[in-house]
C-alpha cells in the first residue's frame, strides 16, 4: 500500500510517505507557516521516492481536532492533492493518533488518556484503550476545561499531548492515582495518521476530495466576552 499522510493540526508540520509499510518522514515545529512549507516539503518527499501523486493509492489526513486554521489548510492541502490525482481521501482523528503516537514510542502504553491544549483555557480530550490491533474508545472526543475532564475507568492510564504540558497540574489532579505516566511532548504526527488509515481505508472509510471534511468540537473560533462571563463554553 502507497499513501500520503498529513497532520498541520498543530504547530508541528508533520508528513509520511508510506511505501508497503516503510515510512518516509519529514517533521518540523512549523509554527505558522504550514501554508507557506507543506507543498514543497510533499514535492521533496514524493521526489525523493521518484514517485508522482498518481502513484499512490489514497491521501490521508489529520482531521481534528486541532487549530482551527491548521484544520482547515490541512484538509484543504489534502482535497487538492486527491482531486488532481483522483485519489480518495481518509479522514483520521488527531487525538487517536496521538494515542498511536504514544504507543509507537512506548509499546506499553495501550491506555492512553489523548489532550491537546485547545486554547482559551481548554483541551481537546480522548481516552482509548489498545485492543489487539485497534483503539477502543473510551470517552470521545471533546472540549473540556481542565478541572472538568471526564472521569475514566481503572488504572494504568498515560496522558499524551500538549494538553499535559499546559494544564498538567490539573490533569494529574483530575486522575489522581490512575496516571502512571505522561508524555506532554507528543503530537499528532503523520506516521501514526498513516498507520490509523490503513484499515480504515479497508473497510471502505476512503472518500472522495470533495468529501473530505475538518472534525471541528469548537464549534466557533471566539465567544463574545460577555458570554464569557455568563459561564458560556464551546462545544
Amino acid at each position: 500500500m502507497k499513501l500520503l499522510a498529513l497532520d498541520t493540526s498543530t504547530e508541528y508540520l508533520s508528513l509520511c510517505l508510506w511505501l508497503d509499510g516503510v515510512a518516509h518522514t519529514r517533521n518540523l515545529l512549523a509554527g505558522q507557516s504550514h501554508s507557506q512549507q507543506i507543498l514543497p516539503l510533499l514535492r521533496e518527499i514524493l521526489t525523493e521516492a521518484k514517485l508522482e501523486l498518481g502513484d499512490l493509492d489514497y491521501i490521508a489526513f489529520g482531521a481534528g481536532p486541532g487549530s482551527f486554521t491548521g484544520l482547515r489548510i490541512g484538509c484543504g492541502v489534502a482535497q487538492g492533492l486527491a482531486f488532481g490525482a483522483n485519489l480518495p481521501v481518509v479522514a483520521v482523528s488527531t487525538l487517536q493518533a496521538l494515542a498511536q503516537g504514544a504507543m509507537t514510542k512506548d509499546p506499553t502504553a495501550v491506555r492512553i488518556i489523548a489532550c491537546l491544549d485547545a486554547r482559551m483555557g481548554e483541551v481537546y480530550h480522548a481516552a482509548y484503550i489498545r485492543n489487539g490491533e485497534c483503539w477502543d474508545e473510551i470517552s470521545a472526543p471533546g472540549l473540556y476545561k481542565p478541572e472538568a475532564i471526564p472521569t475514566l475507568p481503572g488504572e494504568g492510564w498515560v496522558g499524551a499531548g500538549s494538553g499535559w504540558s499546559a494544564y498538567g497540574d490539573a490533569l494529574k489532579h483530575g486522575y489522581a492515582k490512575q496516571i502512571i505516566s505522561t508524555m506532554p511532548e507528543e503530537y499528532p504526527n503523520a506516521t501514526a495518521i498513516a498507520a490509523l488509515s490503513l484499515p480504515m481505508f479497508a473497510a471502505g472509510l476512503g472518500v472522495a476530495a470533495a468529501q473530505a471534511a475538518p472534525i471541528y468540537i469548537r464549534n466557533k473560533v471566539a465567544l463574545k466576552t460577555s458570554e464569557r462571563e455568563a459561564g458560556l463554553r464551546f462545544n
